[in-house]
């Protein structure tokens, strides 16, 4: 038997990072809230008590954007300028322009908003079609962030990142190896009571029991302290978790984030696509994984390629699999957009613990597929 072993990341809400992709999308959704229309390409940055917002939005939209990054930090449950940042006494800079004319004029007839490869990818390995590494992962971060929220444990502070190592043995998951979460805490609680209270609490509460055993080995603050954190710990930046936000590394990517972008920018809107696709090739039965990917070419509205592999688990030929992707999806940015429906504000329930596997998204539906 062929044995190996892989390993992916996810994050909580409060990771630098994540605020700032965070921010980001809760922009793009206040825009389209008021303009279904607008074209939004923000950046955030998050530092030592401060947030810089930067990009370009061309909207009808009244924003207060400096109202929006207070009350995002707010939520996340930052407000300690000397453990992470305070959203009552951060300062926040914001320098926004329009969409470029040489940009938009492409977009204006329906084409791309930029040029670039974008992949989508299901695997059976899960009853959400996700790979079991970052399923499990996203499961864990989204467990601190409920039991520090919720007060189940009150010491916990926004920021923390879980690891998952699973094995595989013939391509099949048989068990996981190794489980590392670090969080963010206050200062005064015992770290052994939080390592039991994580084992417990976190742990045990989302990973089904089966798949682990005597030999599974758990890293909990392997470093021990963690009480600097957020943005005073770690500079944050919009799109940085690419690989948390889609397949965990198994899968592969084609480098474009995600958070702060229209669905105009294939990036985003394509890779939601690819990944409905996919899923439905898987889940109609036509292959067990399956990875998509096209390219597209700016302000041209047809995808330059289109490429398939089923790494040999299809049951019909991969060519017919292609022909019948061609016969029943759009994949011109205008397309996906309707198809999807991509011009509500939907895109903060993306942000956090992944942009796939949760069946709310419209990419998510399952559909019959001939």
């Amino acid at each position: 038997m062929k044995k190996y072993y892989f390993t992916s990341e996810s994050v909580t809400e409060g990771h630098p990072d994540k605020l700032c992709d965070y921010i980001s999308d809760t922009i793009l959704d206040e825009a389209l809230k008021q303009d279904k229309n607008s074209r939004v390409a923000v950046e955030t940055f998050a530092s030592a008590n401060q947030i810089a917002i930067a990009g370009q939005i061309t909207s009808n939209a009244k924003l207060d954007i400096e109202q929006i990054v207070r009350d995002r930090i707010k939520e996340i449950g930052y407000d300690n300028a000397e453990l992470d940042i305070d959203y009552r006494t951060c300062k926040i800079d914001i320098n926004i322009t329009k969409q470029s004319s040489d940009i938009a004029q492409g977009v204006d007839i329906g084409g791309a908003g930029d040029q670039g490869i974008m992949f989508g990818f299901a695997s059976d390995e899960t009853e959400e079609y996700m790979p079991f590494a970052i399923s499990m992962a996203h499961k864990l971060a989204k467990r601190l962030t409920e039991v520090r929220k919720t007060g189940i444990l009150p010491y916990l502070r926004p920021d923390g990142k879980t690891q998952v190592t699973v094995e595989y043995e013939d391509d099949q998951v048989k068990r996981i190896d190794t489980i590392l979460i670090s969080t963010q805490h206050d200062a005064k609680i015992d770290m052994e009571k939080l390592k039991k209270d994580i084992k417990e609490q976190v742990i045990n509460a989302v990973i089904p029991s089966n798949y682990i055993d005597n030999k599974t080995k758990y890293y909990i603050n392997p470093t021990g302290r963690f009480v600097i954190g957020g943005p005073l710990g770690d500079t944050g930046l919009t799109g940085r978790k690419i690989i948390v936000d889609t397949y965990g590394g198994y899968a592969r990517h084609g480098g474009g984030a995600f958070s702060g972008k229209d669905a105009t920018k294939v990036d985003r809107s394509a890779a939601y696509m690819l990944r409905h696709i996919a899923k439905n090739i898987v889940a109609n039965g036509y292959a067990k994984k399956c990875e998509l990917q096209v390219a597209y070419a700016i302000g041209m509205e047809q995808p330059m390629s289109i490429f398939v592999d089923t790494f040999r688990t299809n049951t019909i030929p991969e060519d017919d699999i292609i022909e019948m992707i061609n016969r029943n999806f759009d994949l011109t940015p205008k397309g996906i957009i309707e198809y999807l429906n991509l011009r509500e504000p939907i895109f903060t329930r993306t942000t956090n613990y992944g942009h796939f596997g949760k069946p709310e998204l419209p990419w998510e539906k399952i559909i019959e597929l001939k």
